[in-house]
């Protein structure tokens, strides 16, 4: 039965799971860390990107990479943030590495968001003060000024502009992960047909499935059956087990379970604003408060001295790169 219904709405922990935690240990320790290289172009499969080859962090003491303070930047801050000295910096975390999760020792925060904020903090002279939140509640922590950003990939959307500033710093695309050798390719609409497909509800991602299905539909195909997951941890047991035939999220999360698994692979990558648009994943404010200047020009130099790339690299998502940061380009269509 196709769940075209209003979607069973999930509250995002602060804290991960235990069985998660255990998930990210067990696949930690028992495959080499090589992160699978995505293409635009839907192939299937895992290619290893050589530059991840010896594998990851995932311990409190992240060595994280540093830059220097660039004054003539710093001093664009606003004010009230330069006094405090701290850049509250808001996220969810929970257990999908390698963006932003919790290390082995189940409270420090880490991934390439985590380390993108402290590099950003370092360029503006100032000190990283990391919080997790429910996903909703980034955006209230952010329009109450409890937060100064939310970086956590958050996609760029027109409604949120209304609201928000954004500067961007890594491409927005999702994969579609499925048991390896499934012979399942994921090329467009119709080829998800009649499977079913786990997704994280109130995502970009569950609404381009939504679209599918109509689409598909409209065709006289038989529509996806979509199913909704909380944590990492229950859509890949249900992908492991059968219940599901791919789930659509991230692709820097699918590519790193891919890498560590062993037992599934990348049938599809798509751009997280649908088929018209390269989404775009960015840096949050509040919007006119006079910080996103100092964050995009940040984000530019972390690019032009290279420091950028190497977080990237660190964590394997290189082919997500953008060439240059920009404020509130145009971003996922209203529905």
């Amino acid at each position: 039965m196709s769940l075209l219904h209003r979607p069973i709405t999930f509250r995002r922990p602060t804290s991960p799971p235990r069985h998660a935690r255990a998930l990210i240990a067990a696949l930690s320790t028992t495959a080499l860390l090589a992160v699978a290289a995505c293409g635009s172009d839907a192939e299937a499969g895992s290619a290893a990107s050589d530059t991840a080859a010896e594998g990851y962090n995932l311990t409190a003491d992240q060595d994280r990479i540093t830059t220097d303070e660039v004054p003539e930047i710093a001093a664009k801050v606003p004010q009230a943030i330069r006094d405090k000295g701290t850049l509250a910096v808001t996220g969810a975390a929970g257990s999908v590495p390698p963006l932003r999760f919790y290390a082995e020792d189940d409270k420090t925060i880490i991934g390439s968001e985590t380390d993108f904020a402290y590099l950003i903090a370092d360029v503006l002279g100032l000190e990283v003060e990391l919080t997790a939140a429910d996903w909703a509640q980034n955006f209230v922590r952010i329009d109450s000024g409890a937060a100064d950003v939310f970086i956590s990939n958050v996609t760029v959307t027109e409604e949120r502009k209304e609201k928000y500033d954004f500067s961007t710093y890594r491409l927005d695309n999702l994969a579609f992960e499925v048991k390896k050798d499934s012979g399942i390719v994921v090329e467009g609409p119709e080829d998800v047909a009649g499977l079913k497909v786990g997704v994280s509800s109130g995502t970009n991602q569950e609404a381009i499935l939504v679209a599918w299905n109509e689409r598909n539909v409209a065709a006289g195909l038989e529509p996806a059956e979509i199913l909704y997951y909380q944590n990492a941890s229950d859509y890949y047991l249900a992908l492991g087990s059968g219940r599901i035939d791919g789930y659509f999220g991230p692709n820097p999360a699918s590519a790193f379970h891919v890498a560590q698994s062993g037992e599934s692979e990348i049938a599809g990558t798509f751009s997280g604003a649908g088929e018209d648009l390269q989404g775009e994943i960015a840096v949050l404010t509040k919007k006119d408060n006079g910080l996103i200047e100092a964050i995009n020009e940040a984000i530019n130099h972390l690019i032009d001295n290279g420091t950028y790339a190497e977080v990237l690299d660190r964590w394997g998502i290189s082919n997500e790169a953008v060439e240059v940061s920009v404020i509130n380009p145009p971003g996922l269509p209203k529905q």
